[in-house]
């Protein structure tokens, strides 16, 4: 099932569409081993980065903002990340979408919309909210964040009628499945090395301390 951008910013039913994202989710992944050089040919959108561009390691996480796993590795395992690994120039991260459905597109693209290091931010809020508004109607607790976000009905209308951003966003996934085999979120891509799935901050440390020590 399919929901049209029309059908989509009237508000219109897409509990058949959310109700796969866990059953997608939890789908064998088959992404393969790259280069980081690979991974980083500029795509559809500008990448959302954090961190210094020499960190000896680079992630890259492929993830849907309706997927639950996704969700439980941005509160549980992100912050210690960002905190020790990121912000104190050890590792460069990467955030791309690979939306499940047209809830996770539209929540992109609100999170695209808030602009700059807002982006990011909204992308922790609407993770650590994702109960709350990756329901059957969730065009208005989407609104309500976007507006504590300093959005206005017309621009939060407005980014959610923005095709080009719209197609973009599908175009970032379309990308990944093709180019790199991402077929389920969260995928990492640690240096190259591929993560499926959800991840401890323990189980990222020992992957990412050989990089440390080169």
């Amino acid at each position: 099932m399919r929901i049209t951008r029309r059908e989509f910013v009237a508000g219109a039913s897409l509990m058949a569409v959310a109700g796969s994202v866990l059953l997608q989710s939890s789908l064998p992944a088959f992404a393969q081993d790259l280069t980081n050089e690979e991974l980083l040919r500029p795509g559809p959108l500008p990448d959302l980065v954090q961190g210094k561009d020499d960190a000896p390691v680079t992630i890259v996480e492929y993830a849907s903002m309706t997927c639950p796993h996704c969700a439980a590795f941005h509160k549980a395992t992100y912050p210690e990340l960002k905190s020790k690994y990121i912000d104190t120039g050890k590792v460069r991260f990467i955030f791309r979408e690979f939306p499940l459905d047209e809830i996770a597109v539209a929540a992109s693209m609100i999170a695209r919309c808030a602009g700059g290091d807002k982006t990011m931010a909204m992308i922790d809020v609407l993770f650590n909210s994702q109960n709350t508004w990756a329901i059957r109607e969730p065009i208005p607790p989407l609104m309500q964040i976007a507006k504590q976000a300093g959005f206005t009905q017309k621009s939060f209308e407005e980014c959610l009628a923005d095709q080009k951003l719209y197609t973009n966003i599908v175009a970032v996934r379309e990308r990944a499945s093709k180019e790199y085999k991402v077929e389920s979120t969260p995928t990492l891509f640690i240096n190259g090395k591929v993560q499926r799935g959800e991840i401890s901050i323990q189980a990222l440390d020992k992957v990412m301390q050989p990089y440390f020590k080169s």
